[in-house]
């Protein structure tokens, strides 16, 4: 599989780790982006997987670290869900000036409610696909509620996950909370997948349903039957990529003229 490693810049100008996966043979027939989990990076195992199954069907998927996580410059204390907006933003912009406007987007949990927020803001977006992604910002602010208590009082709070530690700021919380994400799925105007495992301990699959209620069509539903919450069984991420690539050859131009 062909990797291209590009130099992209967010909003301050600090540089984005990021890698542009192509098909094996022929030009791409489509551009994706994959934006990760809360806290993971582009390499998690899950979006390497989806993103070969992609090649493969043709459509080339760029996946990238959030400013401060991965190989990416920038202090992951100074971001917040509106700068992992503005992140996918970036991302677009540079695929629009290189190569070709994206035309998918894929989120994986909190990078799920991101790709739903920005695709807004970018026009070239004709699908959506979220990955066990919250159906409001602020249930990552509840499932942290310890670490947002000590923040509100200190200012700033450590929290270890996954065996790292980060720092998080008040204004983190603050921002997951003003966003209205609701009103971002109401008026999407975009093809939408929702993927979603009922066996998710971290993200219950309650807000997969009320993400798919509130959209308007076109939009599918698609269980991912007993995956946990980060696809880390092999045959899960495999599994969604394949959802993916048949669900996207509907919405995206993926044959040639």
């Amino acid at each position: 599989m062909p990797t291209l490693i590009p130099s992209i810049t967010n909003a301050d100008g600090e540089r984005l780790g990021a890698r542009l996966d192509l098909p094996l043979e022929g030009r791409p027939l489509a551009y994706a982006i994959f934006a990760h989990c809360f806290t993971c990076t582009k390499n998690i195992k899950a979006a390497s997987h989806i993103s070969r199954t992609l090649n493969r069907q043709r459509i080339a998927v760029l996946r990238f670290d959030f400013t401060g996580l991965g190989d990416s410059e920038g202090d992951f204390a100074e971001t917040n869900f509106t700068s992992n907006v503005a992140d996918l933003v970036a991302v677009a912009r540079f695929l629009a000036d290189e190569f070709e406007p994206p035309t998918l987007l894929i989120g994986h949990s909190l990078g799920g409610s991101a790709v739903l927020q920005a695709a807004q803001h970018i026009p070239s977006v004709v699908g959506v696909v979220t990955i066990a992604a919250p159906a409001d910002t602020s249930h990552l602010a509840r499932l942290l509620s310890k670490t947002k208590a000590a923040a509100e009082m200190e200012g700033e709070a450590r929290v270890t996950i996954g065996g790292a530690t980060f720092r998080l700021r008040k204004q983190f919380f603050d921002d997951l909370e003003q966003t209205n994400m609701q009103r971002t799925v109401e008026t999407l105007d975009r093809a939408l997948l929702v993927l979603h495992s009922p066996a998710d301990q971290t993200v219950d699959i309650a807000n997969a349903l009320q993400i798919f209620a509130t959209a308007r069509h076109p939009k599918s539903f698609v269980s991912l039957d007993t995956a946990d919450h980060l696809l880390s069984n092999q045959r899960d991420s495999w599994y969604a990529g394949e959802v993916i690539a048949a669900w996207a050859s509907r919405w995206l131009q993926t044959t040639e003229a």
